[in-house]
């Protein structure tokens, strides 16, 4: 049984390598490759955007007459995708890039464009220095200067990352927390005195309103009547003389009018009363110049007998 995978071939003992023909093929022979964008890109028929990465089947070949270093330099053929025209671009070997020729236009890079300012200040700097010693001199001046600020910068780097190292960040942020629970613990206490005072103010001002409704709402109480003292006549002896006077302008005088002072009876019962009635006239009605008429005779059921019943010795003792 032969191998499956066969690594050498059987060449006879007559075979001559010269013998075989050789296929001439064309120079500008066009092979068909896979390949990507390798920039932005906006075609100019349509003005569609081809971003950088989008795959194509493009046609592959190598630009007659042109090389760079003996390093040969290839063309590719794309097509637009809404419009199909062609666009082509070539290799750069020189700059490491690619460079469009026909049917886009390249869109902005900055970061090409930086690359390139910096080679040509490059190259502006080597010539000075090959015809100016003294400008060589200037530049290492400048270069060691500029060296010594970026070990300096380095140095201050260093010394604060030293000075960080030795920091106790645990012991920091213990003290942040304690701080900011003594700041909560003040702040909480704060309000609870605030809070109490506006507690005692409230009650104070229910109560004093209170105090008014209850003053404006409760009727005074009256005063106890105070009892009399039996002692007490003998030092209202002019106010018992007030009375009388008082009592002879509303009536008169009982010595005057005989028949209304023969109504001024004491509460002795009917034989007081009948006695009064037969009594004399009064001196103090003489005297005036003025005779008693005879008293009349009242029944005892008349309403004007009554008025004589008193029961205030005052008055009876002063019609005596």
């Amino acid at each position: 049984m032969s191998e499956r995978k066969v690594l050498n071939k059987y060449y006879p003992p007559d075979f001559d390598p010269s013998k075989i023909p050789k296929l001439k093929l064309p120079k500008d022979r066009q092979y068909v490759v896979r390949l990507m964008a390798p920039f932005n890109m906006r075609c100019k028929t349509c003005g569609e955007y081809i971003y950088k990465g989008k795959k194509f089947n493009a046609r592959k070949e190598t630009v007659q007459n042109e090389s760079y270093l003996g390093l040969p330099i290839f063309r590719f053929y794309i097509k637009c995708t809404r419009c199909l025209a062609e666009i082509t671009f070539k290799t750069d070997p020189e700059n490491t890039d690619y460079t469009m020729e026909h049917g886009a236009t390249r869109n902005f890079q900055a970061e090409k464009l930086l690359e390139e300012e910096e080679k040509r200040v490059q190259k502006e700097r080597e010539d000075e220095e090959l015809n100016n010693p003294m400008k060589v001199l200037e530049n290492r001046t400048k270069d060691s200067k500029l060296e010594m600020e970026v070990l300096e910068n380095l140095q201050e780097l260093k010394d604060l990352n030293q000075r960080q190292a030795h920091v106790d960040f645990e012991a920091m942020l213990r003290q942040h927390r304690l701080s900011e629970e003594e700041r909560q613990r003040q702040e909480q206490e704060e309000d609870e005195r605030e809070t109490a005072a506006l507690v005692e103010e409230s009650r104070k001002r229910r109560l004093l309103e209170d105090s008014d409704s209850e003053e404006d709402t409760t009727p005074t109480q009256p005063q106890p009547a105070l009892r009399p003292n039996p002692t007490a006549i003998l030092d209202e002896t002019p106010k018992a003389k007030r009375k009388a006077e008082s009592w002879e302008r509303s009536v008169g005088a009982l010595g005057s009018r005989p028949q209304l002072s023969g109504l001024v009876v004491k509460k002795t019962g009917l034989d007081s009363i009948i006695r009064r009635r037969r009594a004399p006239p009064l001196p103090g009605a003489m005297k005036n110049g003025q005779a008693a008429g005879p008293v009349p005779q009242m029944p005892s059921t008349s309403s004007l007998s009554q008025l004589g019943v008193y029961s205030d010795s005052e008055d009876s003792s002063g019609s005596n």
